[in-house]
């Protein structure tokens, strides 16, 4: 089976945030996972989040480029952006109902599992623990 990685909003953002203080250690894993061949998916749900933080985070620029490079690499192939679909979305809010009492999971973080979960995806790039909590048998993979 292919080694694929899934990127959360936390993994893009220490990857274009250059003041992160995980970002030296993710463009080390990340060129490392590029050179074995990994696939790398992410979801439309994670970049809306990204592009949020990172306007937030860095210069108009720097996060324009960052972007801009993200769906340059998504366009060539290089890494998969998912849409979080209409199936996918009310999986997700079954998952809310689920964990009611879990009100620190992010709706997004609840796309991520049901895509992870449908596509076969363990391991995951992520600081967030939520999706180690959840039972579903997620792996860092940082």
């Amino acid at each position: 089976m292919k080694d694929r990685i899934f990127v959360d909003t936390w993994g893009w953002v220490a990857l274009g945030h250059k003041k992160d203080s995980h970002h030296q250690d993710v463009v080390r894993f990340y060129r490392e996972a590029a050179k074995r061949k990994a696939e790398i998916v992410s979801s439309d749900f994670v970049l809306d989040e990204l592009i949020t933080l990172l306007f937030r985070r860095e210069n108009s620029t720097e996060a324009l480029e960052f972007i801009e490079g993200l769906l340059s690499s998504a366009s060539l192939g290089y890494i998969m952006i998912e849409t979080i679909s209409s199936d996918r979305f009310n999986q997700a809010w079954d998952l809310r109902r689920r964990f009611k009492d879990a009100p620190f999971i992010s709706f997004t973080d609840l796309t991520s599992m049901v895509l992870m979960k449908e596509m076969g995806i363990k391991n995951i790039l992520t600081g967030d623990q939520h999706f180690f909590q959840v039972g579903f048998g997620f792996q860092k993979v940082f």
